[in-house]
């Protein structure tokens, strides 16, 4: 039985495999164990809570790190044994490209779920969610190369001539490419500062419409005309855009004109009956109302109030009610709105 546990294989005994595997499944067995009732435990404890912080580092340590304990187990017990050289290379090469793809996988999802709760905490639509990918994919190729540098120097590849090269590279391309390196931070700081999101309603100069997609180098619009409207990301961030979508409230000036011939009785109750008629609906609250100005056929009046909501049709929809409100009380009342007339006075004079 001693000459067979002390038979060579590969230049190890038989005694020393059959430690080598105790010691893995040994070691296997506790990671076992930890994930089977630890992680589990800690995975319901995590599902109990309202915050996903833990829920996300529970799923972190199951996906990446047991992987990783794993083959550290295998690669111990590995080293027990009298290995070759060329095995030994082989075997490390392995592990620095094995632990290479999990941690970066791990990176990857860790930024991938910042930037998921910066979306959901900032209430964002599903327009956010596309700009969401188009981020995350640059974020994700540029955790990559980092990682591809990495991975190439850890070799033993010599990558300093090649990353001096790519530096010089670097300042030509991005000196040929300004603008389209200008377009791509000012998406990001549409991103971030949100000054519109897809379905926002917005005028930037005589231009205006509904956002439909943010690109990395261009916004389109759909204009109230119909066509698509194409504007660089950093016109955008360059401009004055007037969102409507973040009003609360609209603010509603509006005027009409009334004849010279109307009585002072009358014209003493205009306010009350356009407030009237501003009051009588729901979403409207009424501002002020004045005798503004004698104008050259009518007497001017001005009115204010404000509209709850962005919504353009259902201003239009209030203003409607209280134009129709108004003609019918000026109309009951036999007051006349004024429109363009000339009024010619002739004398007669006796000779």
């Amino acid at each position: 039985m001693q000459d067979i546990l002390n038979y060579f294989i590969f230049g190890n005994t038989l005694l020393n495999y059959l430690s080598a595997l105790g010691i893995f499944i040994g070691g296997a067995a506790i990671v076992y164990i930890f994930k089977r009732y630890v992680l589990n435990r800690l995975k319901k404890l995590a599902a109990a809570t309202d915050t996903l912080i833990d829920d996300f580092l529970i799923n972190t340590i199951e996906r990446f790190l047991i992987p990783i304990i794993y083959f550290g187990v295998f690669y111990l017990t590995l080293h027990t044994l009298d290995l070759s050289d060329g095995f030994k290379h082989g075997l490390g090469v392995a592990a620095i490209i094995l632990i290479t793809l999990i941690v970066v996988s791990a990176v990857i999802s860790a930024v991938n779920f910042g930037l998921q709760s910066y979306l959901n905490k900032s209430l964002d639509s599903d327009g956010g969610a596309r700009q969401l990918k188009g981020i995350s994919g640059l974020i994700n190729f540029a955790i990559w190369m980092i990682a591809l540098v990495f991975l190439l120097d850890n070799l033993g590849v010599k990558i300093s001539a090649v990353v001096a090269g790519l530096g010089i590279g670097g300042i030509a391309v991005a000196l040929a490419a300004q603008a389209v390196l200008g377009d791509l931070f000012s998406y990001f700081v549409i991103f971030f500062d949100k000054p519109f999101e897809i379905g926002d309603f917005i005028i930037i100069g005589d231009k205006m419409g509904v956002v439909e997609h943010v690109g990395i180098k261009t916004t389109r619009i759909r204009a109230l005309g119909g066509e698509q409207l194409v504007f660089s990301n950093t016109d955008l961030t360059n401009s004055r855009v007037h969102n409507f979508k973040k009003m609360e409230r609209r603010r509603v000036v509006f005027k009409l004109g009334v004849t010279y011939q109307t009585s002072s009785e009358k014209l003493k109750a205009i306010p009350d009956i356009v407030k009237n008629a501003i009051g009588a609906q729901q979403d409207a609250t009424f501002d002020r109302g004045h005798f503004a100005s004698y104008g050259d056929f009518s007497l001017n009046f001005e009115f204010v109030y404000y509209v709850t909501g962005a919504d353009y049709n259902k201003y239009m929809d209030v203003q409607q009610v209280i134009n129709l409100t108004v003609f019918e009380a000026f109309e009951a009342e036999g007051i006349e709105f004024a429109y363009p007339t000339q009024t010619v006075f002739v004398h007669k004079h006796q000779p």
